[in-house]
């Protein structure tokens, strides 16, 4: 493997999509570090909470840059604010939201990487759906999240933390 080059992102930077109010922006790509790690911000509108899911082949580390963000990773529930750190393990079903009032902002470190490109695959299936589209339970849903090792879930909690954030509910 080559030694990679120094990557420079200023701060604004980056390369952003759009996923509903749970948006991407890339930062660190792991194509320009031999695969080690990749570094991408997520938006987070009020009331956006991310489908629950569980990874199979990443770790995520997320910091809260701004606003109030909820974290619930199997049974461990917490909501942190700027400065706040978290790492959800592979293997567990987990879920983001905003838990706060006004948007929020995180930064996730996903190693190995790899995982980053979900987002821009998933940006680009949702920009070809049709308006008003569900794509849950579609086949090129479903490719995408076997692709990427990633399965959906409809835990017992989702429907608690909907309801006490006031959210709303995820459409994967």
């Amino acid at each position: 493997m080559s030694t990679p080059a120094v990557k420079v992102v200023q701060p604004g930077g980056g390369d952003p999509v759009a996923i509903g109010g749970f948006g991407a922006v890339f930062k660190i790509n792991s194509r320009d570090n031999n695969g080690n790690v990749a570094i991408v911000e997520h938006p987070f509108a009020v009331g956006t909470i991310t489908a629950p899911h569980r990874h199979t082949r990443e770790d995520e580390h997320s910091i809260v840059l701004e606003g109030r963000i909820g974290f619930r990773s199997d049974a461990e529930e917490v909501v942190l604010g700027p400065g706040g750190y978290i790492t959800k393990p592979r293997g567990q079903m987990h879920a983001m939201w905003n838990a706060g009032t006004v948007p929020g902002r995180i930064i996730e470190v996903i190693a190995p990487g790899g995982f980053e490109n979900y987002f821009r695959e998933l940006s680009e299936l949702l920009a070809a759906a049709a308006p008003g589209a569900s794509l849950h339970r579609s086949a090129e849903f479903t490719g995408l999240a076997e692709k990427y090792g990633i399965t959906y879930g409809d835990p017992g909690w989702l429907d608690d933390i909907v309801a006490r954030y006031g959210l709303t509910p995820p459409s994967h």
